[in-house]
């Protein structure tokens, strides 16, 4: 299978799919968003950069708030990237936002258990801070990309505190969206269906700040917006916090 993902033909395929589902979802799905006042007065600051932290399990659905708002915005100074997982299951979705008008950056925290290998985390690291000192947005997925599910990582905090950027917990939800028994019980969103999107409040990371307590005020933040993305959606018991099953 890992030989099959990286062929470049089916790995052409997959993300034209991907991308095709991608836009189908954002623009058949009724959408209801909060949170968008904050989220571009911050940029009409002309403020530092924005790393824009979602679970990974919502992949599929996560585009849609670049694809119904933040393109659109004249507030927006630089290319809006997402950063993707150099794993062979990574390729096909960075195709797929390369196609979405959206910039990629590749590469993924290291193996612990692999600590020789480069896992393209450092480059990535170095892109991302670029991007983020220039003003850019940057959305990545706390907990990808092999979990703990609904555990936000330092990394996004980390990274804001070196650039200067805010961060802001970023939540999308639909209904019905059935689920792979996967290791974040991956959301596989249908057309036609309910959906909501908050933008959380900005998290401010200053550079003596502790990261810790950084990290669990975005934990604090995704758990509230997804909770309020799923009530959107029409959710009548919104997920519990900190990866409890649903």
């Amino acid at each position: 299978m890992k030989s099959l993902l990286r062929s470049p033909v089916i790995i052409a395929l997959l993300g034209r799919l991907i991308w095709a589902w991608m836009v189908l979802i954002g623009r058949t799905v009724r959408w209801k968003a909060e949170g968008i006042e904050a989220f571009r007065a911050h940029l009409s600051a002309g403020g530092p950069g924005v790393v824009l932290a979602c679970w990974h399990e919502t992949i599929l659905l996560m585009p849609s708030g670049w694809s119904r708002h933040i393109r659109l915005w004249p507030e927006r100074r630089q290319p809006t990237a997402m950063m993707v997982s150099l794993s062979p299951d990574g390729a096909p979705v960075a195709e797929a936002v390369r196609m979405l008008d959206l910039d990629v950056v590749r590469g993924s925290k290291s193996n612990k258990k692999k600590t020789d290998k480069d896992k393209g985390g450092v480059r990535a690291v170095a892109e991302a801070s670029k991007r983020l000192r220039d003003g850019a947005i940057v959305c990545m997925t706390p907990d990808g990309p092999r979990g703990p599910r609904r555990i936000a990582s330092a990394g996004a905090v980390t990274l804001a505190q070196r650039t200067g950027a805010v961060v802001i917990p970023y939540a999308v939800s639909s209904k019905p969206a059935p689920r792979l028994n996967s290791w974040d019980r991956f959301i596989i969103p249908l057309p036609f269906t309910r959906g909501g999107l908050v933008f959380g409040p900005p998290i401010a990371c200053g550079r003596d700040d502790d990261t810790e307590a950084l990290r669990e005020r975005l934990q604090t933040g995704l758990d509230e917006a997804t909770r309020r993305a799923e009530v959107l959606a029409g959710y009548k018991h919104p997920s519990a916090p900190a990866g409890a099953a649903d």
